[in-house]
């Protein structure tokens, strides 16, 4: 974990799509993932030993409702669920979620949320703000409703690293990792992997996770839709 990064707490009763959703966290500069966890006693017992930012959570858990969770804590969090009820919703957002993201989602949905997320953390870092930045805050929480949020990612992956990063995973017959992509074009697995992430925020690119027989799933990258 980066100093400066916003610690995420993902909450899903399926391991591998909770498993799938801390894949795209980690690959967002400034967010690491302190934990997966898929039932609401795992969730709090972690956040009784560990300090979050953020929790993305669902509400359908074997041993209890996500929202009681949001409820409870004293940090952000978001609702990555498939509940559609009007009542479960109006009860997320009583219960203090920022966002409500419905399942299935694409990866650069929630993507631009965590990025939305950011700008509002970032704007509300000072002891005091001014109503205006209570607004931009505000807004920076809803997708594609930020001035700015959008150029500003379309700055950062606006570059010739950018096309070649881009060129490599859509002539690729398989899956790319971040290694794999720095080592065909010649930079960094670091800055390979700053902007991939880009590229999965602007849906230029998928990521996917690949499970292997021991350790952490490997992120990888597959050619997406253009926007």
């Amino acid at each position: 974990m980066g100093r400066g990064d916003l610690n995420v707490l993902v909450v899903d009763d399926d391991f591998r799509v909770a498993n799938m959703h801390a894949g795209i966290v980690s690959a967002l500069p400034g967010f690491s993932v302190g934990a997966v966890v898929n039932t609401l006693a795992a969730a709090r017992a972690e956040i009784e030993r560990t300090a979050f930012d953020l929790a993305l959570v669902d509400v359908y858990l074997p041993d209890g409702s996500g929202v009681e969770l949001v409820r409870e804590i004293r940090f952000d969090a978001m609702m990555l669920t498939a509940a559609t009820e009007s009542e479960t919703v109006r009860a997320a957002l009583a219960a203090g979620a920022l966002g409500y993201l419905v399942k299935p989602f694409d990866h650069a949905a929630l993507a631009s949320r965590l990025a939305g997320y950011a700008r509002y953390r970032r704007i509300l870092s000072g002891p005091e703000v001014a109503a205006a930045e209570v607004d931009a805050a505000l807004l920076a929480l809803r997708p594609g409703a930020s001035p700015g949020g959008a150029a500003t990612q379309s700055a950062v992956v606006a570059s010739p690293t950018k096309d070649l990063v881009l060129q490599a995973v859509q002539s690729a017959t398989v899956p790319m990792s971040a290694a794999q992509v720095a080592a065909a074009i010649g930079i960094s697995r670091a800055t390979a992997q700053r902007y991939l992430a880009a590229l999965v925020g602007t849906g230029g690119v998928r990521m996917q996770l690949r499970y292997g027989s021991t350790g952490r799933p490997e992120q990888e990258y597959s050619a997406g839709p253009v926007r």
